[in-house]
């Protein structure tokens, strides 16, 4: 019998935010992750990273400061850093805990480049903030530099563009892997954004919205389930309102509705849910499930959700 594909989109909550947290954090993933391959899927893994590539941006952006004579660090740069910093934790946590469960089965990270559109929306208009917070001496220098600075409580932080993915390099050698079985984990914050430039590809300053990749990779993958947790069991109408009423199921249909009527938050629930859209598109297989990180028994996981299908 074939095996079932999912790909599981891992929040701040699965991950935490300090090295102590995500190694923490990466054990109890790996439990829940062990259960969906004892369920006989094949699973790829994608995963946030914003705590993580902004403190890695933050701490080379101060190291340049101590010492000018070192070249900055390109955002595209830190993204890859923060790849390989929580894949080396999410690899060896599921290794483990595979092997505790008698489960031999590689477990790879695929260090990933996604491309983006250089005249996206997005590079007019940054909306992620990320990094240090600055007083208006070191704003005005990252401006100077042809940066984009916010004011926030405190000082001002720099914002950086969100495009959109349109294709996923390394596309081919996750699919591979896939294929030998083995547990993938790749798209990690979304991916490295990149330029096409004949036949270059150079980094952009730009950080690609994750559950959008997630999207890109679960198609690209051909996965049958796109499961994104969160921090809610399930998605809320009316969230934050004496009114809000939780949601078991909805159609793709009723998903664009509540798009286009500003019912989900931009930034946070937005994404996930034009995600959950862009994957299923119209397919009768695939499906959608946001829900958070809860136990060890998968079929319980995606029950205690929100189901989204076509």
């Amino acid at each position: 019998m074939k095996k079932k594909k999912i790909v599981i989109a891992l929040g701040h909550h699965a991950l935490g935010t300090t090295l102590p947290e995500q190694k923490k954090a990466a054990a109890k993933t790996a439990k829940a992750i062990a259960g969906f391959i004892k369920g006989d899927y094949q699973v790829v893994i994608t995963h946030g990273n914003g705590p993580q590539a902004g403190m890695i941006h933050m701490a080379m952006a101060e190291f340049c400061r101590i010492y000018p004579e070192y070249t900055a660090t390109p955002m595209s740069v830190c993204s890859a850093m923060s790849q390989g910093y929580i894949g080396y934790d999410l690899q060896n946590a599921i290794h483990t805990e595979l092997l505790n469960c008698g489960i031999y089965k590689a477990v790879s990270t695929v260090l990933t480049q996604v491309v983006v559109d250089p005249y996206d929306d997005a590079f007019y208009h940054p909306t992620k903030v990320i990094g240090r917070v600055m007083n208006a001496e070191d704003a005005e220098l990252e401006e100077r530099k042809g940066n984009h600075v916010v004011e926030v409580p405190g000082g001002y932080r720099r914002i950086m563009a969100a495009p959109k993915p349109l294709d996923i390099i390394e596309a081919e050698s996750i699919r591979a892997l896939l294929e030998a079985d083995q547990v993938v984990i790749a798209c990690g914050g979304g991916g490295i954004p990149v330029l096409r430039q004949g036949n270059s590809l150079k980094g952009a300053s730009a950080i690609i919205e994750k559950d959008l990749a997630a999207a890109r990779l679960a198609c690209a993958v051909d996965a049958d389930l796109l499961l994104i947790l969160t921090g809610v069991q399930k998605v809320c109408l009316r969230y934050g309102t004496a009114e809000e009423a939780a949601v078991d199921e909805m159609t793709v249909s009723e998903a664009r509705s509540y798009l286009e009527a500003g019912e989900f938050e931009a930034g946070s629930m937005a994404p996930k849910i034009e995600a959950a859209v862009d994957f299923i598109g119209a397919s009768e297989r695939r499906k959608a499930v946001v829900t958070r990180l809860e136990g060890e028994e998968p079929d319980r996981m995606i029950a205690r959700g929100t189901v989204i299908h076509r």
